[in-house]
């Protein structure tokens, strides 16, 4: 065994949708599973407590912003990143290839690497694959992530041609740095929505043997049915003994949809950010709890949630709690919509385990408010 193992015990009979466990030297967890993210090692207002009894399995933290802040040697120094947070599981740190894409203005790619303006000082960093490696074998995350471009949307298909190239010599190289044996290490197939550069990346990427495998470049502003056929060009051609992981994707169509076709791993700051903003999600649909019409609203938030703040806090308290900008309001919304997503991936692997996995998601789809089916 390496540093994970992968175990598929069942697979749906009437989709690609697969169950089973992912061992990892701090912790064996269930597949499917949404990651909540934790980018400077905290997910925002929630304690690593509350985070383990929402169901958590892996925690997703960002290389770039740990780079900077405290410093790769100082999470090391203190025992690695789970220590650091004293989180009781396995951890995962991307590479900081989504800056590469979101902090686009101020950076420079060339064939060696990457050099960032730093957007808290302005000063100057160059990340290539090899210290990226370097800095992830520091951090101490049971799964780390190549180095890559997160190409933006839409380009031309010159530009992703030449990107998806690049891309993978950095992985051989990335791959080539790596000196952890307790570490598994994914590549991340990009290629955008072009379906031959998507397959020529996933097989690049088999033929180097990582650890597992990424889609990436998804969730950057394509419309929805462009992130779908991203994820179907992509998830063929990546193996059945190794995991699957969809980056960046949090909305709970694009993670059934995902599931549907075999991807077993899912993260994103979605449900912490809208809810910092008093957006939730539920069984019903999204709802703003700052709308007028929750003010005397004594019902639990979602009648169908089994978290804390459903169990114990009605819409008018929550209402008043984010209208007022109280702390404890962003934690309760935070709570309810990681939670959310949480449980529903939860019943997704029942319903996998039963053969039912399309009618669990087209049910579940029509009474959130979309007719999609799976």
């Amino acid at each position: 065994m390496g540093a994970i193992e992968l175990k598929i015990l069942h697979k749906d009979k009437n989709s690609e949708a697969r169950y089973g466990y992912l061992v990892t030297p701090h912790g064996t967890v269930e597949l499917p599973m949404f990651m909540p993210v934790g980018t400077l090692a905290t997910v925002k207002t929630l304690s690593p407590e509350e985070i383990k009894e929402l169901g958590a399995g892996v925690i997703l933290a960002n290389t770039y912003h740990l780079y900077l802040r405290p410093g790769a040697e100082i999470v090391a120094e203190a025992g690695g990143v789970a220590k650091f947070m004293n989180y009781n599981g396995p951890m995962l740190t991307d590479s900081g290839g989504f800056q590469v894409f979101s902090l686009a203005k101020n950076r420079n790619i060339s064939e060696e690497g990457v050099e960032f303006r730093s957007h808290l000082d302005g000063h100057k960093i160059f990340f290539t694959p090899e210290s990226v490696i370097h800095t992830e074998e520091l951090i101490g995350a049971d799964i780390i992530m190549s180095f890559d471009e997160c190409a933006p949307y839409p380009c031309t298909k010159e530009y992703m041609a030449n990107s998806v190239e690049r891309t993978l010599r950095w992985a051989k190289r990335g791959l080539n740095a790596k000196t952890r044996s307790d570490q598994a290490l994914f590549g991340i197939v990009q290629g955008g929505d072009f379906p031959d550069l998507r397959e020529h990346s996933a097989k690049k990427l088999v033929e180097m043997n990582f650890d597992g495998y990424s889609i990436g470049g998804t969730s950057i502003g394509e419309p929805k049915d462009v992130e779908y056929r991203m994820v179907s060009y992509a998830v063929k051609h990546l193996p059945e003994d190794k995991p699957r992981y969809l980056m960046g994707v949090g909305s709970l169509d694009m993670i059934f949809d995902g599931i549907s076709k075999g991807v077993d791993m899912f993260d994103c700051v979605l449900p912490t950010r809208i809810a910092r903003h008093g957006t939730l999600m539920t069984s019903r649909g999204r709802i703003n709890i700052k709308n007028k019409q929750y003010e005397r609203d004594f019902t639990p938030l979602d009648e169908d949630c089994d978290c804390y703040c459903c169990r114990n806090f009605t819409r008018a308290y929550i209402h008043h709690l984010m209208k007022c900008e109280e702390g404890l309001g962003a934690r309760l919304c935070s709570i309810h919509n990681i939670r959310f997503l949480i449980h529903h991936v939860e019943r997704a692997r029942e319903a996998i385990k039963n053969d039912r996995f399309n009618e669990f998601a087209a049910e579940t789809m029509h009474k959130f408010g979309s007719d999609r089916g799976f």
